[in-house]
């Protein structure tokens, strides 16, 4: 099974997509992809992973084709979404696992990992933050949104949900642009356009700062149960600096960092390099 299969399923009345490939007897790999993308991102990955693992890659509530729930009926926070995937876990059946963990995907998985610390065998961090110096000052509009949320600090962040700026996200701090597919952007751009995903997205952006908040539980789960931690991240991540794939050595002495030279969509110039360090990680 290594090309992937496409599944929808039930989770606490919201319907979730997901993509599917290797054989369930193989170690588990969950995937969590990031803003503003889906597991899309993805689709170079998995292939070259299938014939060692069990991979599995939702789409988070709210992106791509899993259902966006009515904001007056769902409150986009990172807790009610971590609480869908844990639930979307459940259902799976999944028991042990290892994650990788993209951009907001990371502060998610991490909730994860606190809530199933022995079921999580290993942590696969691909420019996912969890330590307040690796935000870079690309942050501080949003910072100001979270200190002050009026509408004027919310309607300067929306440029950042449109086509341009999406493109800049894939291709910032990549050398050789002629490697990164039109697919990936112009899909989330696409996504981006839907009825109500600017205000989800600005909802979501909004309760950052509760990541933010848990960077010291994210780190005290790091200290008292040392998961096993590959932290591989592109240098160039106008977003997520390098500095904050080094902090994990603070928390996680056994770590691996590694380092790509490329942005913060690391698998559109990378994904074999990235499937060989997964491969020497978990085998």
């Amino acid at each position: 099974m290594r090309h992937p299969t496409y599944h929808r399923i039930d989770i606490a009345g919201h319907e979730m997509f997901y993509r599917e490939a290797g054989e369930p007897t193989k170690p588990t790999l969950l995937l969590l992809h990031g803003f503003p993308s889906a597991s899309h991102m993805f689709r170079d990955l998995i292939p070259l992973l299938a014939d060692r693992f069990h991979l599995v890659a939702p789409d988070i509530p709210g992106f791509g084709q899993s259902e966006a729930p009515s904001r007056g009926n769902f409150a986009y926070t990172f807790d009610n979404l971590a609480g869908l995937i844990q639930r979307f876990i459940e259902v799976l059946g999944i028991e042990q696992f290892a994650l990788y963990v993209f951009d907001i995907g990371a502060p998610i998985g991490f909730r994860i990992a606190m809530k199933y610390p022995d079921r999580v065998k290993a942590i696969i961090s691909q420019n996912g933050n969890a330590y307040e110096g690796g935000l870079s000052d690309v942050w501080n509009p949003i910072r100001r949104y979270w200190s002050d949320p009026t509408t004027a600090n919310r309607d300067a962040l929306r440029e950042i949900m449109k086509s341009p700026a999406i493109r800049w996200q894939y291709e910032h701090g990549v050398s050789d642009l002629s490697k990164v597919s039109p697919d990936g952007y112009s899909l989330d751009a696409f996504y981006m356009t839907r009825p109500d995903a600017e205000e989800i997205q600005l909802d979501i952006a909004l309760d950052y700062a509760n990541n933010v908040a848990m960077y010291p539980k994210f780190q005290a789960y790091f200290r008292q149960y040392q998961p096993r931690l590959l932290a591989i991240w592109g240098d160039k991540d106008p977003f997520f600096l390098r500095v904050g794939a080094e902090a994990f050595k603070r928390d996680l002495p056994n770590a691996e960092v590694r380092f790509l030279d490329t942005g913060h969509f690391a698998l559109e110039t990378h994904s074999s390099e990235i499937a060989a360090a997964i491969v020497d990680f978990l085998t």
